[in-house]
This record gives C-alpha cells, structure tokens and sequence, in this order.
C-alpha cells in the first residue's frame, strides 16, 4: 500500500514543480513518469510499458540500458571528469577524429551541448568568416519555413515554425525564409523533379531579391524532419548548393536529428551528392545519453580564425561543451553502432515500416506516409482529394490510441497552424523484427478501428 501511495504521489509532486516542455498544462492527462528503459522499450512508474516510436526526441538511436555507454561515461569521470575545451583532452581529440572520418576528412570540430548551441555557433561562425574574408556586408542567413534549428534566439529565428515564435518575437534580425519542398503538396500536372528546381530556383530568388553581398549563409536539414517529414527530391538539395557555391553563400547541414544513421547513411546529406561547409550535429551523437553537440567546419574556413590578427580568433566558449565523458560515451555510442552496423539496419527497417504500413494509404484520411531510413510521417487529412489537414482532435486521438495500445509515437506539434496533421515514427535503430511487427499492427490496429 505504502508502495502505490510512493508511486502516486510522483504524479501531484511533478505537477507542484515540474515546467514541462511544449506541453499544455491538463489536469486529466498527467504527463507519463518514466522509471525505466531497455532496448526499444519505457515502462513508466506504474509498470506498464510502451514501445518508444520515437526515440525520445528522435535521439536514442542505440536504445535504452546500455551498460557501456554508462561504463565509458563512468571510467573517464573517474580519470578526468572536466576538462575546459580552451585545453584539450583525449576524447575530444579521438571524437574529433572519428567524426570528421564519418564526413570524408576536411574539418574541424567545434564541441557544444545541444542542437540549439550547435547552430547558434555556425551563425556566429559564418558571420565572422565573412567579415574577416573582406566581406563584412555578408550577414543574413537563409532557412526554410517549417524547418526547426533550436530553441535559442538565433536558433529560433532560423527556424520555420511560426507556432514556436508565437508571442516572444521580435527575435534576431537577419533570418530570412523560403518555402521548402512538400511533395504531397505539389502542384497537379508538374513532376517532381521540376517542382523541386523550382524551389531551389525560388531560393535563388531570395538570394538575389535580398542583394547577394548580403546573405552569409543557408542552412536546412537534409529533410525536414520534425516539421512534417518532407523528403526532397535529391534535385533540390543538390541545386541548393550550386546555388550557394554560385553567389558565396556557406551552406550550413543541420543534422542535429538526421544524423548517425537516422536516415540510413551515416549521415542525411550523404544520400546525396553534396559537401556541406558546416554540419551540425547532436541528438544521436550520443543516443541522448549524455549532452553534446558539435559543429564541424570545413579547414578552409577554418583558416581564416588562424591568422593572428587582434579579434580574428573565434570569440566563443561554452561551459560543457566538449566534456570528457560526453565525448568518451559519444565514441562508445559510434563504435556500438558501427559494430551492429545500425546505419544499414535503419535503412533496412525504414522500409519495412514503409512497406509494411502502404495498405494504409487506402484509408480515406491518410493522405500520404513517407519518409527516409527510421524517419517517417503520415499525414492526416480530413479530404483527399482537398488534402485538408486533419483537425487536432483527430491526429490527438490516433495518438492517444497508440499510446493505449502500448506505443509512443510522435506529431510535427506546435509548428505552423492548420498543418499540425503528420504522425511521425522515429524508433531506435536497434529495434529488432519483433518491435517493427508491433508497430505496424499496432497502427494498423488503431487507424482500421477508427474507420469503424
């Protein structure tokens, strides 16, 4: 008895002190306490367990319980548990070295915590870069609506999410937008192919509309994910960085979600025929075991920081970026992938999912399921043939079914009004064939009985 008044009183002393994450606060729907994790599966503090379709935050790529993740973080704490990356120390030098292997060799690496910090330092970076290279007019960066870039002022400004500007703007100047590529949106009787130039021939536009000299960088996921899984055509992602390389702007690859074998690849933007000037980088880095994040930049750029001059340094520091058991685990957590060849195997069971979900395409209110790897959406809709998006109370419903039937997936949730409509899975790349099975009859399940 003494034992479930324990566990029930977790829920009231969270709800008198917990601030929870874009989370509305609901009497009835207590957020779940979660107690524990293995492999692909939470069970929260009453016991009952769920399938984690969505890796937490798209992050726990390896799953959860694994003992040497713990173990590599617990030996280097017991060596060194913090070194200031104004020095160095071991690990940050072998991840530095293992990272930039992953990319094809050619960059440096810059340790920060979080996605948010990790674009916040490529902004600061290709500012500087620019002035320092003679063109000091060269400040404004480009990104996509409905794509995330973090939480942050410069990150949240960068991000095409009006839901998640809403009431703290005015936020940092100098962050322009431009319509990304929706395939299931495109206009009847055009290919795809040709509406992907198209917007890439749009960015071109802004580029020039905006006076180039003006315009230092462009970044964008190599999907985006979290805004609704859109997929580009590979046209669109390669025509983005002729036009980058054509008028001198830096092309920045967001990969905080898509990274470490999230799409397949061991990274997003490898799937095409691209190089990136800076990618940033977090989430899967660690599977989310610890906080790290990096933003690795090509050496070119790099040695513009170099030269000596009063201030031509890279002016910026961060407290726990870089931290040695932090870059231990992430090394632990890229050999563990490595070993169980995780990045094929996301390849492998995103299409399984994709295969084994298609027959849903025939239900009057699924208008479209994509995706890329172990990223994939469904998008909701009241009417096909309109493709209205679906209302809130229904997406909110499927999910909640989901989560009664035993799994957790996820929404592109407060992101842009009226489009708030795609389910979204993002299991960890460790899954096995069983928990592919559940997921696919558990959303079998739950859409058919809506149907009835």
């Amino acid at each position: 008895m003494e034992s479930v008044q324990k566990k029930q009183s977790l829920v009231e002393r969270d709800r008198q002190n917990v601030w929870h994450h874009i989370s509305p606060y609901s009497e009835k729907n207590p957020p779940m306490v979660v107690e524990e994790g293995k492999g692909s599966w939470i069970t929260d503090h009453q016991g009952k367990q769920y399938l984690d379709g969505m890796s937490g935050l798209f992050c726990v790529n390896v799953g959860y319980g694994r003992e040497e993740l713990a173990q590599a973080a617990y030996e280097q704490i017991k060596k060194m548990a913090y070194v200031p990356m104004t020095q160095s120390h071991g690990p940050a030098i072998e991840l530095a070295e293992k990272v930039n292997e992953m990319l094809g060799g050619d960059y440096v690496i810059f340790y920060s915590n979080s996605g948010s910090d990790a674009n916040e330092v490529a902004f600061k970076m290709a500012r500087q870069y620019h002035q320092q290279k003679g063109e000091g007019t060269r400040y404004k960066v480009i990104s996509r609506y409905r794509a995330y870039h973090g939480s942050s002022a410069g990150a949240l400004s960068a991000t095409g999410q009006a839901l998640r500007k809403y009431k703290y703007e005015p936020l940092t100047s100098g962050f322009l937008h431009v319509a990304p590529p929706d395939n299931y949106r495109k206009p009847e009787g055009m290919s795809i192919e040709d509406y992907n130039i198209a917007r890439a021939r749009e960015l071109e536009e802004t580029i020039i509309w905006e006076q180039k000299e003006t315009i230092a960088a462009v970044i964008m996921e190599p999907l985006i994910t979290g805004g609704g899984v859109l997929v580009p055509d590979p046209v669109y992602v390669e025509k983005v960085q002729e036009v980058c390389n054509r008028h001198g702007v830096l092309l920045i690859i967001d990969e905080v979600i898509c990274g470490f074998g999230r799409t397949g690849k061991a990274f997003g933007h490898q799937h095409f025929n691209i190089k990136p000037d800076m990618v940033t980088m977090a989430k899967g880095l660690t599977s989310a075991y610890l906080p790290l994040s990096i933003t690795a930049v090509r050496k070119d750029i790099y040695e513009k920081f170099k030269d000596g001059k009063e201030n031509s340094h890279f002016r910026h520091v961060n407290t726990f970026g870089g931290n040695p058991a932090a870059c231990a685990l992430a090394l632990k957590n890229i050999e563990i992938m490595e070993k169980e060849n995780l990045f094929n195997r996301s390849a492998e069971a995103g299409n399984r999912l994709l295969n084994g979900l298609d027959d849903l395409r025939n239900l009057d209110f699924v208008g479209d399921i994509r995706g890329l790897g172990l990223i994939i959406g469904i998008e909701i809709v009241e009417d096909k043939l309109t493709k209205k998006p679906a209302s809130p109370e229904c997406v909110g419903g499927l999910i909640a079914a989901c989560k009664a039937n035993g799994l957790i997936i996820g929404k592109n949730g407060d992101t842009v009004a009226g489009h708030n409509n795609i389910l979204t899975l993002s299991p960890p790349l460790s899954s096995t064939d069983d928990d592919f099975d559940f997921m696919i009859n558990v959303l079998k399940k739950v859409f058919h009985e809506k149907v009835n």
